[in-house]
C-alpha cells in the first residue's frame, strides 16, 4: 500500500485530496496544525496517520517525514498543498508577506529536500506541488509572487530529478470552492483538484491546470503581456484578501 504525505490536509484541496487517495488504498499521512481537525478527519480514513505539523517549522517537517517513513519503510508520494495568502497589494505588511514566503515556498523545498534522498534511494516517487493560475499571471501581489517561485523550483527539481524514478508535477488550480474564495459563487469543489493530483502521483506529468479553462487565460497572458497589463490593471490591487490552508 503505497504511503503519501499531504500536507494542509485538515480543509479544502488537502482533505478532499486525502479522502480520494484513502479511498483508493493509498495510506495517507496527514500533516497540518489543527490536530483536532485532522483525527476526525483520520477517523473516516483507513489506515490514515495524523502527524500535527507547522510546516513553518524546520523541525515539524523532518519530524513529518521521520514519521511516514517508519510507516513502511517508504515515502511513496509528497503533496505539498499548504498555502496562505494574504493582501493582494504590494503594501501588505511585512509579517504577512513573510508568512507566505515561509508556507508558500520555503516548506515546499524543505518537504522535497527531506522526502527526495529517500526516493532516489527507492529508486520511485512522485512530488505534487500545488501551485496556483495566480503563479502564470501576476496578479495577487506576494502570493503571486511565490507561486512563480514554486513554478520556477517545481520545473527545476523535475529536471534535477530527470532518470532517477522520482515524478515531479505542479498542479495549478483557478478559483476553487474553498476558504480562499468564500467571496465567489458557482465555482468548482476541490474534488476536481484532488482528482489531478491523484493522476499526477499515480503518472507524473509537468503540468496539469484545473479547471482546464484557465489554459487559455495563461496561454494569453504569455503570450499577450501587454493585453494583460490592460485587462487587470487596476484590479489586483482590489482583490479581497484569501485566506490560507496550514
Amino acid at each position: 500500500m503505497p504511503v503519501v504525505i499531504v500536507t494542509g490536509a485538515s480543509s479544502g484541496i488537502g482533505r478532499s485530496t486525502a479522502e480520494r487517495l484513502a479511498r483508493n488504498g493509498t495510506t495517507v499521512v496527514l500533516a497540518a496544525r489543527r490536530a483536532d481537525k485532522l483525527e476526525a478527519l483520520a477517523a473516516q480514513l483507513p489506515g490514515a496517520v495524523v502527524v500535527p505539523t507547522d510546516v513553518r517549522d524546520p523541525e515539524a517537517i523532518d519530524n513529518l517525514v521521520e514519521r511516514a517513513k517508519a510507516v513502511s519503510g517508504r515515502i511513496d508520494g509528497l503533496v505539498n498543498n499548504a498555502g496562505i495568502g494574504g493582501a493582494a497589494s504590494i503594501l501588505a505588511a511585512d509579517d504577512a508577506v513573510e508568512s507566505m514566503m515561509r508556507v508558500n515556498l520555503l516548506a515546499p523545498i524543505r518537504l522535497m529536500r527531506a522526502v527526495v534522498p529517500i526516493m532516489r534511494e527507492q529508486r520511485a516517487g512522485a512530488i505534487v506541488n500545488i501551485g496556483s493560475v495566480a503563479g502564470e499571471v501576476g496578479i495577487s501581489g506576494a502570493y503571486s509572487a511565490t507561486k512563480f517561485a514554486l513554478r520556477g523550483m517545481t520545473d527545476s527539481v523535475r529536471r534535477e530529478l530527470a532518470g532517477t524514478g522520482i515524478g515531479v508535477t505542479l498542479v495549478e488550480p483557478g478559483y476553487i470552492a474553498t476558504s480562499f474564495n468564500q467571496h465567489r459563487s458557482k465555482l468548482p469543489g476541490p474534488e476536481i483538484v484532488a482528482a489531478a493530483v491523484e493522476k499526477a502521483l499515480r503518472r507524473p506529468r509537468r503540468r496539469i491546470v484545473v479547471p482546464a479553462k484557465y489554459r487559455a487565460a495563461i496561454v494569453a497572458a504569455h503570450v499577450f503581456p501587454a493585453l494583460a497589463d490592460r485587462i487587470y490593471a487596476g484590479k489586483a490591487a482590489g482583490k479581497a484578501e484569501i485566506k490560507g490552508r496550514i
